[in-house]
């Protein structure tokens, strides 16, 4: 009877650490254990599948939208409270701000052909340029360029002002955010099927190969990627919640 209790209470123990490590490959074939990220807070999205999510430092508010309904919001990041609202023209994937304005990658049309948009409250929406092969989601800005990732090409695209690509940056798994923070960029990344698993991972941008670093889990079905100058922000879109969290030390 006292083994078996042994056996029972080393069982929970291992249970209840595989809640808050998982183990990935890492160099050369060896297994990785990482701790999750540090959840600071939630709230509830004040709309149906919250999809694209961007920081505005200026205003200290935050960007996202609903990929079913076609909307994006302009909400308060202590309580969900809407303060703005607007019709897209298409489904509004991603967001980020750059010099005062917003850019989103937009879903057109029944095939779901992916364009780059600007957005200014004075002006609304504008088409810019196609994404390549019609395909693009993720968008973050180094201060210079802006970013867009491709999620089953695994790859992280820089435009130039008129919308051409001058670099590609292989992540090595598929993409469901990014963002930039003190000249790094931060990678959601994992695998969607079967389980969700994702992990938030960092690289230089400046190396001309960057060594992607996976830093810790994200325990749950991530969508967008965005930081306020102390936590990350990203969409729980199945259970209509955004979170707020840090990294492990």
């Amino acid at each position: 009877m006292v083994i078996r209790m042994r056996a029972i209470t080393r069982l929970i123990a291992l249970l209840h650490k595989s809640e808050i490590t998982r183990s990935f490959p890492g160099k050369g074939g060896l297994r990785m254990t990482l701790p999750q990220v540090i959840e600071k807070g939630r709230i509830i999205s004040p709309a149906t599948t919250p999809q694209a999510l961007a920081w505005d430092r200026r205003n200290k508010t935050l960007w996202m939208s609903s990929r079913d309904l076609r909307r994006i919001y302009l909400i308060d990041p202590e309580n969900g409270t809407v303060l703005q609202q607007q019709e897209a023209p298409g489904i509004p994937w991603a967001a980020v701000l750059l010099n005062g304005e917003l850019r989103f990658t937009i879903g057109e049309g029944p095939d779901d052909d992916r364009y780059i948009y600007r957005y200014s409250a004075e002006d609304g929406f504008s088409k810019m340029f196609a994404c390549p092969e019609f395909t693009g989601s993720y968008l973050s800005f180094d201060g210079n360029h802006l970013y867009m990732s491709q999620w089953y090409e695994k790859r992280v695209l820089k435009f130039d002002d008129e919308g051409s690509v001058i670099r590609e940056i292989n992540v090595g798994a598929e993409i469901c955010g990014h963002t930039f923070v003190n000249g790094s960029l931060y990678v959601l990344r994992g695998q969607e099927k079967p389980s969700e698993d994702w992990r938030i991972a960092r690289l230089n941008p400046q190396e001309e190969t960057p060594a992607v670093e996976d830093i810790a889990v994200v325990p749950f079905a991530s969508r967008s990627l965005a930081f306020d100058g102390q936590r990350f922000w990203s969409n729980h879109r199945a259970k209509a919640t955004i979170i707020s969290f840090t990294l492990p030390k």
